[in-house]
């Protein structure tokens, strides 16, 4: 999964004759944005066996600044639901803090 925050670079404009070094900053941009797209960032998601049945898991995580080697729980509520894009996970704190996916 990606990271909700990447955008994408804004490519540099091409010399009109080859020129190796433009070749190696244009490169170098996309092998950046492309290891970017392909960093998990703070969500893992597993399958688990829970009373002989298989579940998915979710868990949204980020580390806390105050304890070192421990998470938060970091997941959005329906207050966020105008920032979310579709297929993102939420908390619906209205009704007993069900998960919900933005359609």
């Amino acid at each position: 999964m990606s990271q909700k925050n990447v955008r994408a670079p804004r490519l540099p404009d091409a010399p009109v004759e080859y020129d190796p070094r433009f070749m190696s900053q244009l490169l170098s941009i996309l092998r950046l944005y492309f290891n970017q797209l392909d960093n998990a960032g703070p969500m893992a998601a597993s399958t688990e066996q829970v009373n002989g049945k298989i579940v998915a898991a979710l868990s949204f995580v980020r580390p806390d600044p105050t304890t070192p080697n421990t998470f938060i729980i970091s997941l959005p509520t329906e207050a966020d639901l105008s920032n979310l894009r579709v297929g993102d996970v939420y908390y619906d704190t209205t009704a007993d803090n069900v998960l919900k996916v933005k359609v």
